[in-house]
This record gives structure tokens, sequence and C-alpha cells, in this order.
């Protein structure tokens, strides 16, 4: 098992081999976990935007292993009360879905390029974006929970924060 950011690289093991540190350690306590097939199309290598859920850990993996690239930072949520109020903490946002988090700063964001037979879990409220590839379309699986998307998605976008877009390199 590889770290990546705020997760882990995935790779197969032998079958019949017991749940361990090799495995995907996941959350999916918050709902009804999702697996499904996305197809992606048009994804430049070039991002300006970031999005963590802070509700559960997500795996990302390309059907067929090939190269794909994600760009992550670790999470940044924060918990609520006094120590939370943007009063007195400037750089707290509190999120749509109600959390708190500071936003990643540009310096904290790190690119991997992912290839083979292996997905990659990110942690809960870790900063993701992508997959991004150089070809016109792949398609991946995606295991999260049944409503991610529409009530567990926070977004920060640095090109209107910071004026900063990122490219990966091939």
């Amino acid at each position: 098992m590889y770290v990546v950011g705020d997760g882990q690289v995935i790779e197969a093991t032998p079958d019949g081999e017991p749940y361990g540190p090799n495995d995907a350690q996941l959350d999916l306590s918050n709902g009804i976990p999702r697996f499904y097939i996305m197809q992606l199309k048009g994804r430049s290598l070039k991002f300006s935007s970031i999005t963590h859920h802070a509700n559960v850990t997500q795996c990302l993996g390309s059907i067929g292993g090939d190269v794909w690239y994600l760009g992550v930072a670790k999470p940044s949520i924060v918990g609520s009360g006094p120590s939370s109020d943007p009063v007195h903490c400037p750089d707290i946002v509190q999120a749509k879905c109600g959390h708190f988090y500071v936003p990643p700063g540009v310096d904290e964001v790190q690119g991997f390029r992912i290839s083979g037979p292996k997905f990659i879990k990110l942690n809960v409220g870790t900063w993701h974006a992508g997959p991004l590839f150089t070809v016109e379309k792949m398609d991946f699986y995606n295991l999260e929970l049944s409503n991610t998307n529409e009530v567990d998605h926070t977004t920060h976008y640095f090109n209107k924060k910071n004026g900063v877009t990122f490219l990966m390199e091939d």
C-alpha cells in the first residue's frame, strides 16, 4: 500500500488474503454506498478548482488501467464551535452543506500519475481534482455515497481566489 496525499493506492492482492492494511480503509457509514462506472470526456491535464467530500471516503480507478492523473491536497475540515467562528479565524469557511473548512493553499496541491491495475482511495475531506487524462474519453469506477454529489460536494476555485490554474505534465 502506498499513501497518496491523504489516501491510499490499492493494488492487487492474492485471492483469499484476509482484510488488512493493504485494503482500502473505507468509511461509508453516513449513507448508502454507490459503486458505479462513470464515463468522462474531454478532461485535459489542467485544473483550476478542487473538491472535497466531508462525509465519505471515495475510491477512483480507471477501467483498463490506463494512465490518468489526480491533483490532491490534504483534508482541511475543522470542527464546529467558537474555534470555527470566521470572526476569530478569518481563513475558515462554512460550506453550503454545513461543515467548516480552511481552503487549501496553492502550495499544498500535489499531482499524481496513476497507471495500471490499481485504484486510489481518498480519505474523508481529501481535496481532489480529476480524474484528468489526455485521451478523448475514459471510464472510471467510483465508490462514494448515493447522494455525495448532491449533498456533500464542496469546491474551492483557485482561479477566482488565487488566480491560479494547475497543469499536470504528461
